[in-house]
């Protein structure tokens, strides 16, 4: 018998990832050893040094391809840039997790009320609620960061349920409309689960047919051999299933306005912009290191599925009364614009993708960051009609509101603009008008309700019921800031980060 031989680990490689997990373990030592009115500074201090420590560490694998850890991890170009981007948005999303979760009556119900079973007096809870949110948001983001950089179809599934799972609890967090909170976070975790099992399900599939999961071993099983190519398709389809599902693409979508809306808007901005990056992250690594010898066969399938994304999205987003389910349709036109950059199949479509996740990601968390502003004495108001006048009340508040949705609806000057002209470019070079006719269109339709809010806001007379715009803590406006320059940054100046995406826009094999 041969010695057991163990893998070779880059641990340089690995540090974002240790370093988050390591944060995210100490995060529930604190939550068993540290008093209750002393866990809120040290969870959000301990939180906010892992996602920066873990930043530093992604910075400094700039330039790095290697395989690593028994060929489970790959550190590439495009690891690299989707992990910063994770970061970047997830250190957004904890400062808006962290203001409201320090408020009186904010939006993280106070653990004792969640034992007894009921609703907790607005006017006694003076202390911060559910401080556990934090090491399970430290969990979902390194399981995101491993999510993009695995190599292999069993370490992707094993990064899919790290980070799934906190998301699934952070979901019922909610502190007012306790009971919608929690009906939204089992629907995600049964549909979630039927997900995994589908994408467990073409693993098998995949394995039946290659003889291997490493995406290396199924791309040479894929050239030309005489193995029966309906395990094949059948394992990618499969696989698809599970990784649309995280993308919230049609017709694997059902899941996300109920969530969405039943969620903390804090944590559902964390899920639309940080979720989206580390699903697309991998899908970009499935269709382009392991099956892009069959692109020709899939391509046409998930065209339909990139127009029918669109389509849902946008028709039913004209209908929606309710900001958050406007915004969870929204995201889903999205995933339906990047899977026009996905399927251009080039070193063009892979940096567009890149780049359109970023400039989403810090748009759609400061339009979540700023629904958390405008409450009466029930909570968030986020019903439109509520928003009437909102702009003769708070101008300033509704001047940045106005400015995201116009950078949603693709208006020059803006990320959205710059972002969506980018994929449609990459799709038009490769061929794939019919999806670039097909995205244009349903821009149009999806302006509609953008604009429908911001005619409410400006055009409309105050009303009685019009509800106050909280005044933001230094947190949440230090988040919206963030969102909002870069949403300005990106459309006026996009070269830079266009560039930076180009550059990494190449896998190792």
């Amino acid at each position: 018998m041969s010695d057991l031989q163990l893998p070779h680990i880059n641990y340089a490689a690995l540090a974002p990832m240790l370093i988050l997990f390591g944060a995210a373990c100490a995060g529930i030592l604190i939550e068993a050893f540290v008093p209750r009115e002393r866990r809120y500074p040290v969870q959000l201090g301990l939180s906010l040094a892992g996602v920066v420590a873990a930043g530093v560490a992604v910075i400094t694998q700039a330039g790095t391809r290697t395989i690593t850890a028994g060929g489970a991890i790959a550190v590439d170009g495009p690891t690299v840039f989707l992990q910063g981007a994770i970061l970047a948005l997830g250190l957004v999303a904890l400062l808006f997790v962290g203001e409201r979760s320090l408020e009186a009556g904010g939006p993280f119900v106070a653990q004792a009320a969640l034992i007894a079973g009921s609703e907790p007096d607005r006017r006694q809870v003076v202390r911060p609620g559910a401080t556990e949110v934090y090491p399970l948001m430290l969990f979902a983001i390194g399981g995101m960061e491993l999510f993009v950089a695995a190599n292999d179809l069993l370490t992707m599934f094993v990064a899919l349920e790290v980070f799934s799972l906190p998301l699934y609890l952070m979901c019922a967090l909610a502190r007012r409309r306790r009971l919608l909170s929690q009906e939204a976070a089992l629907k995600y975790f049964l549909l979630g689960s039927y997900s995994s099992g589908f994408f467990l399900f073409g693993i098998a599939l995949i394995y039946g047919f290659a003889g291997r999961v490493d995406f290396a071993g199924i791309h040479a099983a894929a050239l030309g051999s005489d193995r029966s190519n309906a395990l094949l398709y059948g394992g990618l389809a499969l696989l698809s299933i599970g990784l649309l599902f995280k993308a919230a693409a049609a017709p694997f979508h059902v899941w996300t306005p109920d969530v969405y809306q039943g969620a903390p808007t804090p944590v559902t901005g964390f899920m639309a912009a940080c979720t989206k990056v580390a699903a697309f992250g991998a899908l970009l690594r499935v269709l382009y290191v392991a099956f892009d010898r069959v692109s020709w066969d899939y391509r046409p399938v998930l065209g339909v599925v990139a127009i029918l994304t669109m389509l849902v999205g946008a028709v039913f987003a004209v209908t929606q009364t309710d900001l958050k389910r406007l915004l969870a349709y929204s995201s889903i036109a999205n995933a339906g614009y990047l899977l026009v950059g996905v399927l251009a199949m080039s070193k063009d479509g892979l940096s567009s993708s890149m780049f359109y996740l970023v400039a989403y990601g810090f748009t759609v968390l400061a339009a979540f960051g700023t629904l958390t502003l405008v409450r009466d004495a029930d909570g968030e108001a986020n019903h439109l009609s509520r928003w009437a006048g909102l702009g003769r009340r708070s101008p300033v508040f509704a001047a940045a509101f106005t400015f995201l949705l116009l950078a949603f609806a693709g208006i020059p000057l803006t990320s959205g603009f710059t972002s969506k002209f980018a994929v449609f470019a990459a799709a038009l070079d490769d061929g794939q008008t019919w999806l670039v006719v097909a995205g244009v269109i349903t821009s149009m339709v999806l302006a509609f309700p953008y604009l429908r809010v911001v005619v409410m806001m400006w055009l409309s007379e105050p009303a009685e019921s019009t509800p106050t715009v909280s005044i933001p803590g230094v947190l949440t406006s230090t988040g919206l800031a963030i969102g909002v320059a870069a949403t300005l940054v990106l459309g006026l100046v996009p070269a830079p980060l266009l560039d930076l995406s180009t550059k990494a826009a190449e896998f190792v094999r």
